[in-house]
């Protein structure tokens, strides 16, 4: 077989990182497929998803939206917030009219994270006062007054309080509550212009990259430290499990139906073009 060789986008966070150890290192046969690994924040590979530019690529289920018609979902890789999920951060604790009425820095308009902050404040983009701002510098905005608030991704998730910051709403929490789902959060997608045998493939690839890191997790944790920004190993390790899990593995009906009632109810709210209904590599 000849050598192929496909671009693979992903963010450089230990969650991802450690999902793709197996990949990254060699450690698993891939029988004529290479992978050039492309690291960016999500914002900018969910850009990159609308131009079509890499074969495989992490995506935020809302930026999905708007590309399935040339992205399908690979069925493992999912990051699912399981009762807790993106965070909205402030120097004091804030009601949902004062969120509503604040100025928030947020992690970039393609993200799930800011698809979930519509829903909870039942309001579009239009309608909101919002900066885009780094991921990682979101919490500076909050600090230097340049948001009163702030979306939080991403390991954020449990160093906001270093931060003396207070914690308005968990919206994976919410959506549960809400839905008694989780909340699709990102997964990974093949560009169609690849053939059905490749997808599948690359599906089954991506799958045992994910089987092997949590079966030699100590040294995918290890590998992933690198990427672990203000993290400890024990910190990193409890991040890397909360995104990196069964619902990694496998997204089963629940997961899917966690998509599409997440997407459903954005369509129905006006919030995305049309009703996306999951597609996934068989």
């Amino acid at each position: 077989m000849n050598e192929r060789t496909l671009t693979l986008g992903h963010s450089p966070d230990p969650d991802d990182a450690f999902m793709f150890y197996a990949l990254a290192k060699g450690l698993i046969p891939t029988g004529g497929l290479r992978f050039e690994h492309v690291l960016q924040d999500i914002q900018t590979l969910n850009e990159r998803a609308t131009r079509g530019e890499l074969d495989i690529t992490a995506i935020s289920f809302h930026a999905w939206a708007y590309v399935s018609e040339h992205y399908a979902l690979l069925p493992s890789g999912a990051s699912m917030g399981d009762g807790y999920g993106p965070l909205l951060v402030a120097p004091r604790k804030l009601s949902r009219a004062e969120v509503g009425r604040s100025r928030i820095a947020v992690p970039g308009t393609m993200t799930s994270a800011f698809l979930a902050l519509q829903l909870w404040l039942e309001r579009p983009a239009s309608a909101l006062d919002f900066v885009v701002v780094p991921f990682d510098r979101i919490f500076e905005a909050v600090r230097t007054g340049a948001a009163a608030v702030g979306l939080i991704i991403h390991e954020g998730q449990l160093t906001w309080a270093r931060e003396g910051l207070a914690v308005c709403e968990d919206l994976g929490r919410w959506w549960m509550e809400q839905t008694g789902l989780p909340l699709p959060l990102g997964g990974n997608v093949i560009h169609k212009r690849w053939d059905v045998p490749t997808r599948r493939r690359v599906a089954e690839l991506l799958t045992a990259s994910i089987r092997y890191s949590l079966a030699h997790r100590a040294e995918a944790v290890d590998y992933a430290l690198q990427f672990a920004r203000d993290m400890g190993r024990d910190l990193a390790d409890r991040f890397v499990g909360m995104y990196v899990n069964d619902w990694t593995l496998n997204y089963g009906e629940r997961g899917r139906e966690a998509i599409r009632r997440f997407l459903g109810a954005a369509f129905e709210r006006g919030l995305i073009p049309h009703r996306a209904e999951p597609e996934f590599v068989s």
